[in-house]
């Protein structure tokens, strides 16, 4: 009796006599019993030499074809992700059990292989698989990473109008101003928040303060460059950093915004609704002040805008 993986040996014994068929009808029975892909193919030539019950409901009869045509799909040759490669050892003697997984190509299903090489009867080399189907499996955890993946953008993400959320606007925001203190080069926030918002929850109710606030998150999205940061740090309050920007171009960015959301109007009933906003900015030319430095300033900005008269810009900071 030969070792697990060694080459056989020759016997006395005959092929196909009662012994050996009876032996093989017995495996053949075992192997027709199991709930997963059980198949046989030379690793030269990738010949399918068996194939059990279970596989052939699924991919029909093999008829002497190759692994590849019978149990893949849109393949000219041997697949690229072949096993084969893994179940040797140096000196090219079968090397334990891989186990894998490969969404089939043909069927678009999932599976967990168990690959192993072995020395058939005839002393060449095949590769034996179980291939056990886990789509179920499969579907359940794309569920949950696209669970957890949903959870942790909208850890992100302010829930009302989309922007970026505090949390989120210091980290994206603490990142900008290492790379502008590392590059020395311009980052300006602007600060701003709307005008009289109480007064319009106050008459219209919140709901309609909802809307209001989205719609200058849209207006807001409409004037950024990809490379800035927006957020709603809370209630009716709003930030932008703006990285390589300069005061004239930030000024400029400012006074763009405050036009759009003056401009804006929002119908309710018979009347429409429309609000100002008041902004402060700050820059630091050199990327040498932090975040909370330059949001400090810009505060100092807004409040600036809301004592001179509101619906405006102003400027604070060095």
């Amino acid at each position: 009796m030969h070792s697990p993986g060694s080459k056989p040996e020759e016997t006395s014994r005959e092929p196909g006599t009662a012994c050996d068929c009876s032996r093989t009808a017995g495996f053949e029975i075992i192997l027709d019993s199991i709930d997963a892909i059980v198949y046989v193919a030379d690793m030269r030539t990738h010949e399918l030499l068996y194939l059990n019950s279970y596989g052939r409901q699924h991919y029909g009869d093999p008829e002497a074809l190759k692994c590849w045509q019978v149990l893949q799909a849109g393949q000219a040759g041997p697949c690229d992700f072949c096993s084969n490669p893994h179940l040797l050892d140096a000196d090219g003697e079968p090397a334990g059990v891989y186990v894998w997984e490969i969404r089939n190509t043909r069927t678009g299903r999932w599976y967990e292989c168990r690959d192993q090489a072995r020395y058939w009867s005839d002393g060449r080399l095949v590769r034996i698989e179980i291939a056990t189907d886990i789509t179920e499996r499969k579907r359940i955890e794309e569920e949950l990473a696209a669970a957890k993946h949903q959870a942790e953008a909208l850890a992100h993400v302010d829930e009302l109008t989309g922007l970026n959320n505090r949390r989120a606007f210091f980290q994206l925001g603490l990142q900008a101003f290492r790379q502008a203190a590392r590059a020395a080069s311009p980052i300006a926030v602007i600060m701003f928040d709307l005008d009289h918002f109480k007064q319009i929850n106050d008459a219209h109710g919140h709901l309609v303060g909802d809307k209001v606030l989205v719609a200058v998150a849209n207006g807001m999205r409409s004037q950024i460059r990809e490379a800035d940061i927006a957020g709603r740090l809370g209630g009716e309050e709003f930030a932008l950093i703006l990285p390589e920007t300069t005061l004239s171009e930030a000024l400029t960015a400012a006074e763009r915004l405050r036009g759009v959301i003056a401009a804006t109007r929002l119908a309710h009933g018979s009347i429409h609704i429309r609000c100002t906003s008041s902004f402060g900015v700050a820059v630091c030319e050199d990327g040498s002040l932090d975040l909370e430095h330059m949001l400090s300033l810009a505060d100092a900005g807004l409040y600036k805008a809301k004592r001179n008269g509101r619906n405006r810009v102003e400027h604070a900071g060095p």
